[in-house]
């Protein structure tokens, strides 16, 4: 009789959180032979990002601990120096261009799949695990990544940027979860970290100080900050004055001083010139049906080969919106049919319900 091949293992990219401990607690309840790996993110000898929420020094042990409890192996790659490249130094200069940038999805372009899972086939595994809140569902024999089944926890918008061809390899055990039911299965395993918090903030910015970690970060590499300069009307009339562009974003209320308009109301943030030193207000932090343009487009479906009619989600959280795209190559213009925040250097996500439909970066 011909021996039954054994099932590869599964690997499990922890971060530290309860969520990716209890997908590893479900696949191990399931029989699977399973692996957790931990990326270690920051170099803990003095780096900006060293006190990080996430994959920092503290939640290597928490995840160190959860697979203690689970009974599985524990291993963590060094992927130091390839997050500072593609998430840390692309997050200060597009700061310093004035944009608003997104660097959670950053890491799951450059860092959470691609070089994870050709760490897991070096472990002999086939299988890529995470914790994220969402969906990769065989609809007519195409695979596809859908929204969360709990809409406040849905990660889909971030991982648009994700590798469309590795989709196969990879599993999301919680997009069928809420947030409570994961915490009562933490309690049930009697994880560790059951009751850890979530971490609200950008992982390598703990304390939500982004202006000063982007002028920290900025000065270690020898950068030339923005200064302080005029806060100008769409009119063209003189309000203020900023402290330097990288401290705003597109529709920011808040931080601009007390910054009237002319006719008396509140002042919103509506456009950053690097060029000119000038923070642009206005009366709302909407503008009425825009157009804009987006670069490195990629798709879930099959491409579109010219225009389409979408929902468009321009921030986590944000209500879609409705759109018409044209689509040139690895580019598009979008042309949104109601009022939106629209800032350079974030995201739009296509969606067809739930399901995503591909994205890019807002130029």
């Amino acid at each position: 009789m011909t021996q039954s091949r054994k099932e590869a293992p599964i690997v499990v990219g922890l971060s530290g959180g309860v969520d990716s401990a209890v997908a590893a607690a479900l696949l191990v309840e399931e029989g699977h032979e399973v692996i957790g790996i931990t990326m270690r993110l920051y170099d803990a000898q003095g780096s900006t990002a060293a006190t990080g929420r996430c994959c920092g020094p503290r939640d290597i042990a928490d995840a160190r601990k959860v697979c203690d409890v689970l009974d599985i192996p524990f291993y963590v790659v060094d992927f130091a120096d390839d997050f500072q490249d593609a998430v840390v130094d692309d997050f200060v200069d597009t700061y310093l261009r004035g944009h608003t940038p997104n660097p959670c999805i950053r890491c799951n372009q450059s860092i959470k799949f691609t070089p994870l899972l050709r760490r897991a086939r070096q472990l002999g595994a086939e299988t890529l695990v995470t914790g994220h809140y969402a969906r990769i569902e065989n609809e007519g024999g195409r695979l596809a990544l859908k929204r969360g089944i709990d809409r406040q926890k849905d990660q889909s918008y971030f991982l648009f940027s994700m590798p469309t061809d590795e989709l196969a390899s990879i599993r999301f055990p919680l997009g069928s979860y809420d947030k409570e039911e994961t915490r009562k299965i933490a309690g049930r395993f009697a994880l560790p970290n059951a009751s850890k918090k979530d971490s609200q903030e950008i992982c390598f910015v703990p304390d939500g100080d982004y202006a000063g970690f982007v002028e920290r970060a900025a000065a270690q590499r020898g950068l030339s900050l923005p200064v302080a300069g005029d806060i100008v009307t769409e009119g063209g009339d003189v309000v203020g004055r900023h402290k330097g562009v990288h401290r705003y974003t597109i529709g920011q209320r808040r931080g601009i001083g007390d910054v009237k308009l002319p006719g008396g109301g509140p002042a919103y943030v509506v456009g950053l010139d690097v060029r000119s030193n000038r923070l642009l207000v206005g009366a709302a932090g909407k503008t009425p049906a825009p157009r804009f343009a987006i670069e490195g487009v990629r798709w879930f479906i099959e491409e579109p080969s010219a225009s389409f009619e979408t929902m468009v989600q321009l921030r986590h959280r944000a209500t879609p919106v409705a759109a018409s795209v044209e689509v040139r190559g690895e580019t598009a213009s979008v042309q949104l049919k109601g009022d939106a925040i629209v800032a350079p250097g974030q995201a739009a996500v296509f969606y067809d319900g739930d399901t995503v439909q591909g994205g890019g970066w807002i130029v």
